[in-house]
């Protein structure tokens, strides 16, 4: 939001309201949903339509959960509403708005996030992260609040604050989440909160299952710049080579320590063929949106990540590694979200997802149960 001092002056609209546009047909979005995804598009459109106060939508990752908003968006735009969708990660906001603008192509559509060379916030749909919600009030009929179980949104209360001080009286929110945290839990369990259940990908496969991979004296290794043997092993017997490497580890100065000695074993493997096919990115890395791209556009075989990665950002054809999965950082939820990197596309809706550890955790078993019970509700043995 750019630097404010204490002898900033803030403003406050104190004009008419706004009127918005009625749009006859706003949606130029010609994909089908699946039956799974058309029972929820259809319960979070009558939400709007009804304007329930809130509602869940809890779909496991790759439900396709954005494409189920499409139906109460349109009949939003065409009630004339104003929506704004938020989540708590700009890489998300990067990746959503090409996708929302081709499925509305006549709507305007802003997108507003650190950095984003847009700042009015004028139009009738804007993208958002959960920080810029602070630049609104009462301004919403609908928000729709993404991935509301990642960080910093759950952790910071203002944040909360910020959204529930952007909707009007009269507001409908929608919250996205595939991992919903404990306090979403106790108010479904107790009624309180509304919500719709997508138990299975949109390609109708189960989520990948995670494997754990116990190394002794892992951590000693990794600070050797040491691979774990059991990593070398997978790399010679992989059942998919062709598919791309999506490492994950806790922190950015282990990913800087191991960027270099990761790079040389996968040329050393005949895996990669030049050091430009790896590289590794973390949030403070000024060239993040472009090697995301270079990884999603297959220019890069290897990416090296910190937990930005975890959530929100989709590649066809991917296998997934988390290194030092014990650290704390890997919490149930991020270990869920991370293997659901795996195994996203229709072409290639498989993929490894392995947690190299020197000790199981409370939350590596809970994510693993929590995946094989979502794969359980979707009708997979």
């Amino acid at each position: 939001m750019g630097r404010v001092s204490e002898c900033t002056m803030l403003y406050e609209w104190s004009g008419p309201v706004p009127e918005w546009k009625i749009h006859a047909d706003p949606c130029t979005w010609k994909g089908t949903l699946t039956e799974a995804q058309q029972k929820a598009a259809d319960r979070i459109a009558s939400a709007v339509v009804n304007k329930e106060k809130e509602l869940l939508s809890w779909a496991v990752c790759g439900a396709g959960k954005t494409e189920m908003l499409f139906p109460a968006i349109t009949i939003a735009l065409k009630q004339g509403k104003r929506i704004c969708l938020a989540t708590p990660r700009a890489d998300v906001v990067r990746e959503l708005q090409p996708r929302i603008q081709q499925a509305f192509s006549d709507v305007t559509v802003q997108a507003l996030y650190g950095g984003s060379k847009d700042k009015k916030g004028t139009a009738q749909l804007i993208l958002a992260t959960t920080h810029q919600l602070l630049r609104f009030k009462q301004a919403f009929d609908v928000m729709i609040i993404d991935e509301i179980d990642a960080f910093p949104f759950h952790a910071e209360p203002s944040l909360s604050f910020a959204a529930e001080r952007a909707i009007k009286l009269d507001s409908t929110t929608i919250y996205l989440t595939a991992t919903p945290r404990k306090q979403q839990l106790k108010r479904i369990r107790n009624n309180l909160l509304p919500h719709i259940f997508v138990p299975r990908r949109f390609h109708s496969y189960p989520l990948p299952v995670p494997q754990m991979k116990q190394v002794s004296q892992l951590k000693s290794q990794l600070k050797k710049k040491e691979l774990p043997p059991s990593f070398l092993k997978w790399l010679l017997i992989r059942k998919h080579p062709q598919r791309q490497i999506l490492v994950f580890v806790p922190t950015v100065s282990l990913a800087d320590h191991l960027s270099v000695p990761l790079t040389d074993l996968l040329i050393s493997y005949d895996i990669i063929t030049s050091k430009q096919q790896a590289s590794t990115v973390h949030a403070s890395d000024g060239d993040r949106e472009e090697k995301v791209q270079s990884f999603r556009d297959r220019d890069l075989f290897m990416l090296l990540t910190t937990t930005i990665l975890e959530r929100g950002v989709t590649f066809p054809s991917v296998d997934v590694i988390i290194l030092d999965a014990g650290h704390h950082v890997f919490d149930q939820a991020a270990i869920v979200q991370i293997a659901g990197r795996a195994g996203r596309s229709t072409d290639d809706p498989f993929g490894d997802v392995l947690l190299f550890h020197d000790g199981k955790t409370e939350a590596m078993v809970e994510a693993v149960e929590s995946i094989r019970k979502m794969n359980k509700r979707g009708g997979f043995a």
